[in-house]
């Protein structure tokens, strides 16, 4: 009875490490795949979401700017036009 507690014992040992081991290589995949992935992305000029958004509203910002310029000159010629 005892070596058979002793196999299960050892049994038990043996999966635990083997779980540990898979979650260490499932670790270092991941690692690996994030940098490779990394990578690819740096490689293809993507830009990050932060940069996207800067450009995005310094757009927004261009197109107020053309709009008041736009409402300025037609103001202006508006006048011009009554005048001469």
């Amino acid at each position: 009875m005892q070596t058979r507690n002793k196999f299960m014992e050892d049994m038990s040992q043996l999966m635990n490490n083997a779980m540990g081991v898979a979650q260490g290589a499932k670790s270092e995949a991941e690692t690996a795949m994030k940098s490779m992935m990394d990578r690819w992305m740096a490689d293809r000029d993507f830009v990050s979401r932060d940069e996207f958004d800067a450009v995005r509203a310094m757009a927004q910002k261009a197109r107020e700017e053309n709009e008041a310029l736009k409402t300025r000159i037609d103001a202006l010629e508006a006048r011009l036009s009554t005048e001469g």
